[in-house]
C-alpha cells in the first residue's frame, strides 16, 4: 500500500477498535449498577461478561494496531492527526465510563461540596452522597485529594444535574475532552517551539490508546491537568512568565503533580541564562502568576491546599504497577517464604518511603542539570522529571503515563519505549475499572525487584569507576616499600575509559 493507503486504512481501523472498545463499555463497563466486587471470574460469569472482554481485548489490540500503522505510514501532517483522533474519540464519548469509577468519586466529592461540607474534612458517605452505591468502598470515607479548582467544577455539574447522575457524569466528561482539546491545541505548538516535528510529537502524545479509554471514556480530571500544564510550559517556552504562572496555577488547582512543572517553566523563561540573579526573578514572575491564580481560586472556593492530606489516603491501594510498592511487595512475599508473616505492610511503607526520598533527590537533579539548556532540553528535562515523579509515586495507574508521555512528545523524545509502554498499560484496566495487576501481585512485584536489581547492576558496571587490569606481560611494580626498584605505570587510554571518567 502506499503511505496514503496505510493513512487511510490506519484511520478507519482505528476508529473500529474504537467502537468495539465502546462496545465493551455498554456490555460491562464501570456502570452505575455494575458488581464493585468483581474479579475475572465474576465478569466471566456473567451473562455479557466474555463478550464484555473479547470486545476490550479485540478493541484495544485494534486500536493499538492502527496508531502503530500510522507511525509507518509516512510523514503526518497535524491536521491528519488531529482529525484522526477525534474520529476515534467520538465512540468514546458516547460510551459509558470504562476503565474506572473514579468519576463517580468525582461526583460524590462535589455532592459533598455542593452540600456544605468540606471535602478535605469529610468521605462522601458522611453526606452521604446520593450515588455513594456507584463509588469504590475504598475511597467512600477518604477525603478528597483533588485541588479546589477540579472540586468546584464537580460541585457545579451536581448543582446543574438537580439529582441526575447521568448529568453529572456528562458533564464531567465535557471537562475531560475540554483537557484533551487543550492538550491538542498546545502539544503542537510547544513541539514546534522546541523545534520537534509537531506531527509525530501529537501522534505519540495524543493519538495512544490510553487517551481514548481513560481521558475521554474514563473522564479523569488528569485530561485537565495535562492540557493547563502543557499551555503553561509552551508560555514559559514564549518567556511569558506570568501567563505561565497562571496556567500552572490553574493545572496546580485540578491535581497536585503539576507542581513539578513549575520549577522547569521558571527555566524556560530565563534560558540560557543561569545566573543567580536571572533564576531568582523569573522564579518570581512564574511563582506570581501561580499564586494569584490558586489564591482567586482558594478564596472563591473557601478551599485552600487541605487536598494535600487527601493525598495520603492514595497509599490505600497496594499494586505492583508502582515501583517502590512493587520492592515492597516482593520483599515481602519473600519473606513470607521464611516464615515473617507480618514483613510486607513494614516493607511497602518503608519502601514507598525510600522511594519518595529517590524522587526528591532525582527532581534537583534533572533540575540542576537543565539551567542554561535550550528550549528543547529544557522540555526534555522536565518530562524527565515527570516521569520519576510518575514512577516513583506510590501509585500509579495507566492514566498517570499521559502528562509525562506529552510532555516528552513536544520535546521529540525516541518513541520506541513510551509506545512500548504506552501498549502495555492499555490493557492493564478491565472495562469496568478491575486492574488486571490486582490478580498478578507476586509475579508482577518479583518481576519489578528483579529489574531494580538489574538495572542498578549495570548503573554500577556502565558508570562507576573502576581498576583498571594490568595486561599480561607488563611489568609488576614492587609494592613494597623498601623496595629500590622504579615502579612502571601504565597511562589509560580513551578507549579503556568509562563514561564518567571521560566527564
Amino acid at each position: 500500500m502506499s503511505g496514503l493507503d496505510r493513512l487511510r486504512v490506519s484511520r478507519y481501523l482505528g476508529l473500529l477498535g474504537a467502537v468495539v472498545v465502546a462496545a465493551a463499555a455498554y456490555l460491562g463497563g464501570a456502570l452505575p449498577g455494575s458488581d464493585l466486587r468483581a474479579n475475572i471470574a465474576r465478569i466471566l460469569a456473567a451473562p455479557a461478561g466474555p463478550w464484555c472482554l473479547a470486545a476490550w481485548v479485540v478493541g484495544t489490540a485494534v486500536m493499538v494496531a492502527a496508531w502503530l500503522l500510522a507511525r509507518r505510514a509516512g510523514p503526518l501532517t497535524t491536521r491528519w492527526v488531529l482529525t484522526t483522533v477525534a474520529i476515534w474519540a467520538l465512540p468514546l464519548v458516547l460510551a459509558p465510563p470504562l476503565g474506572s469509577r473514579d468519576v463517580y468519586a468525582y461526583a460524590c466529592q462535589g455532592a459533598v461540596y455542593a452540600g456544605g461540607l468540606n471535602p478535605y474534612q469529610n468521605g462522601a458517605e458522611v453526606l452521604p452522597c446520593p450515588w455513594l452505591d456507584t463509588m469504590s468502598y475504598v475511597w467512600r470515607d477518604t477525603p478528597a485529594p483533588y485541588g479546589p479548582g477540579y472540586l468546584a467544577i464537580a460541585s457545579g455539574a451536581v448543582g446543574v444535574a438537580d439529582g441526575r447522575l447521568w448529568v453529572v457524569i456528562t458533564l464531567l466528561r465535557l471537562a475531560a475532552v475540554a483537557g484533551v482539546v487543550l492538550t491538542a491545541v498546545y502539544l503542537p505548538r510547544l513541539a514546534r517551539a522546541c523545534g520537534v516535528d509537531e506531527a509525530r510529537a501529537t501522534w505519540l502524545g495524543l493519538a495512544s490508546p490510553v487517551v481514548g479509554v481513560h481521558l475521554v471514556a474514563g473522564s479523569h480530571n488528569d485530561a485537565l491537568m495535562v492540557g493547563l500544564c502543557l499551555a503553561g510550559l509552551y508560555l514559559a517556552v514564549r518567556r511569558r512568565p506570568v501567563a505561565s504562572g497562571a496556567l500552572l496555577g490553574l493545572a496546580l488547582a485540578v491535581k497536585a503533580t503539576a507542581g513539578v512543572a513549575l520549577p522547569f517553566a521558571v527555566l524556560a523563561v530565563v534560558r540560557p541564562d543561569r545566573s543567580l540573579r536571572r533564576l531568582v526573578a523569573g522564579a518570581a514572575w512564574v511563582a506570581l502568576g501561580c499564586a494569584v491564580t490558586y489564591g482567586a481560586i482558594a478564596l472563591a472556593t473557601g478551599l485552600s491546599f487541605g487536598w494535600l492530606a487527601g493525598l495520603h489516603y492514595s497509599g490505600r491501594t497496594i499494586q505492583w504497577t508502582s515501583l517502590p510498592t512493587a520492592v515492597g511487595m516482593a520483599i515481602g512475599y519473600i519473606g513470607r517464604a521464611f516464615g515473617a508473616t507480618h514483613l510486607m505492610h513494614h516493607a511497602v511503607n518503608a519502601a514507598r518511603s525510600v522511594g519518595m526520598a529517590v524522587m526528591a533527590v532525582v527532581l534537583v537533579v534533572l533540575w540542576w542539570r537543565a539551567r542554561g539548556r535550550d528550549a528543547r532540553q529544557t522540555i526534555l528535562y522536565a518530562g524527565l522529571a515527570l516521569v520519576a515523579a510518575t514512577a516513583f509515586a506510590p501509585v500509579f495507574h495507566p492514566w498517570y503515563l499521559l502528562l509525562p508521555l506529552t510532555v516528552l512528545a513536544a520535546a521529540g523524545v525516541q518513541e520506541r519505549w513510551p509506545i512500548v509502554v504506552a501498549t502495555a498499560v492499555a490493557f492493564l484496566a478491565l472495562p469496568d475499572g478491575y486492574s488486571l495487576s490486582r490478580p498478578t501481585q507476586v509475579p508482577g512485584s518479583l518481576a519489578v525487584l528483579i529489574a531494580v536489581i538489574a538495572a542498578a547492576v549495570w548503573c554500577a558496571r556502565q558508570y562507576l569507576p573502576r581498576r583498571q587490569p594490568v595486561p599480561v606481560g607488563s611489568p609488576v611494580p614492587d609494592a613494597s616499600p623498601t623496595s629500590g626498584a622504579p615502579v612502571e605505570a601504565r597511562q589509560p587510554s580513551p578507549g579503556d575509559l568509562k563514561p564518567l571518567d571521560r566527564l
